[in-house]
């Protein structure tokens, strides 16, 4: 059911309810009107006839008769007269006022008085006097029926009056509508014109409202979504590129340690042999000789010394735990000075070898940075597992981090690292210690990285 039909119902009821008051109150005036009238006529013809018929009562019934049928109707009353032996020898004559229609008889019940009857007796004969109030029962039916008819026009004019305004104030909703189901079939730029009346027009300048609130926020989604596709991209980039590196590393270590370091082994021994050789009898070539086994030893080391920071090979044979305690120990022996402790508690969790990589990277990058731009005499380097993740902490009581704003030369290293564990979804945290020095924190979610791994 619409609201306009709503609308024309109720005030059709309303309309009804106030016609039905009013003929309620007219037929209680009617009932009072009519009453009064028969009551009237019929004290006014009593009294007359009281008067009257005793001075015909001397000269008998035919003289009484002749007075009657002289006199005609009373108006409300209906006169007989009957002899000595009941019978009735007149009758007044029907009315001749709106003659061959009554009133209903349901109306009639409804404003007609109790009749009343007067009875006048004589020595030959009896008067009956009736109340008849079917004139004035017609009277008010005809007025009734005027007042109904009036009430069923004004009831039909008022809701046609109704129905035409409620229309009219109603047409900007269907517009309002029209574009609600416009901006519901995915029309997110509809837009309503100035509606008029004030309450179709603040509707209307709201709509405009929360349709440019949408498309405000759907454009702001649009952009998060371009934002989250273009890092999700860079993070792929970025691993694909750090993988290309680790094997371009890999590679090259696996090249010093086989051929290079065969090469040199080689030229240490030809070295040393022709140093015995020509030692009595050319002590020149003997001590060239031995020069170049000597620089031999130190390409040597120094090879050795670059294949753990191109790539960790004990990683690859021994696992993270073995790995971060070679470096540790080759940390020990490059700077005596600083005291550093490790502490592993991996368990049974097995580690991916991308995140493996990943925590091995972090502590070479946090101890150089620690040694190289903290100055650190402390290190603390713990790595832990559970059944979600693995975090790796180190904590040194360096000069801590630069201040708020400042860039170090060389932290190039940092950004890379943070830049691989976002890209294995992981968190990287780097924040003072107390009471000096910094806390490097990474954690990395095992779940992620066995699903990322198929990829």
């Amino acid at each position: 059911m619409t609201l306009r039909l709503k609308i024309n119902l109720i005030v059709g009821a309303l309309t009804l309810l106030f016609m039905g008051t009013v003929i309620g109150l007219q037929l209680r005036s009617m009932r009072e009107s009519v009453r009064e009238e028969v009551e009237a006529a019929n004290r006014v013809a009593a009294q007359l006839l009281n008067r009257t018929a005793w001075l015909y009562t001397s000269a008998g019934t035919p003289a009484m008769l002749a007075y009657l049928q002289g006199m005609g109707r009373v108006r409300s009353n209906d006169i007989t007269l009957y002899d000595r032996g009941g019978h009735a020898i007149y009758a007044s004559p029907p009315a001749s006022y709106k003659a061959g229609r009554d009133a209903p008889a349901w109306f009639a019940g409804l404003i007609s008085p109790t009749p009343s009857v007067l009875a006048i007796d004589f020595p030959d004969g009896q008067l009956v006097v009736r109340a008849n109030a079917s004139r004035a029962e017609l009277d008010a039916w005809d007025e009734g029926m005027k007042l109904v008819g009036l009430g069923l026009g004004l009831l039909v004019a008022v809701n046609l009056l109704v129905f035409w305004l409620v229309g009219r104030a109603s047409r900007p909703f269907g517009r309002i509508t029209a574009a609600l189901d416009e901006l519901q079939s995915g029309r997110f730029d509809v837009q309503l014109p100035p509606l008029p009346g004030r309450e179709a027009g603040a509707i209307g300048a709201a709509f405009n409202r929360m349709v440019g609130e949408l498309q405000t926020h759907f454009e702001t989604e649009r952009r998060a979504v371009r934002a989250e596709t273009q890092l999700s991209d860079s993070r792929e980039l970025t691993r694909w590129i750090d993988k290309h590196i680790e094997q371009e590393r890999h590679m090259i270590a696996r090249e010093l340690h086989d051929e290079f370091g065969q090469s040199v082994t080689a030229m240490r021994s030809m070295a040393l042999s022709i140093a015995q050789r020509t030692a009595a009898l050319d002590p020149q070539a003997e001590q060239a000789a031995r020069l170049i086994a000597a620089e031999s030893s130190r390409l040597y080391d120094a090879m050795h010394g670059i294949i753990p920071r191109l790539t960790p090979l004990v990683l690859d044979n021994f696992g993270l735990a073995e790995a971060l305690d070679d470096l540790v120990e080759r940390t020990r022996r490059s700077h005596p000075e600083v005291a550093i402790e490790l502490r592993v508690a991996l368990g049974a969790a097995r580690l991916p070898a991308e995140a493996a990589l990943a925590l091995y990277r972090a502590a070479q990058e946090g101890i150089t940075n620690a040694l190289r731009h903290g100055a650190a005499t402390q290190l603390h380097l713990a790595l832990a597992a559970d059944e979600a993740q693995v975090r790796l902490q180190l904590v040194d009581n360096g000069r801590g981090l630069p201040p708020q704003g400042a860039q170090r030369p060389g932290h190039y290293g940092l950004r890379w690292l943070a830049e691989r564990v976002q890209g294995l979804h992981g968190e990287m945290r780097l924040e003072a210690a107390q009471p000096g020095g910094a806390r490097l924190e990474v954690r990395l979610p095992l779940v992620a990285h066995h699903e990322a791994q198929p990829a």
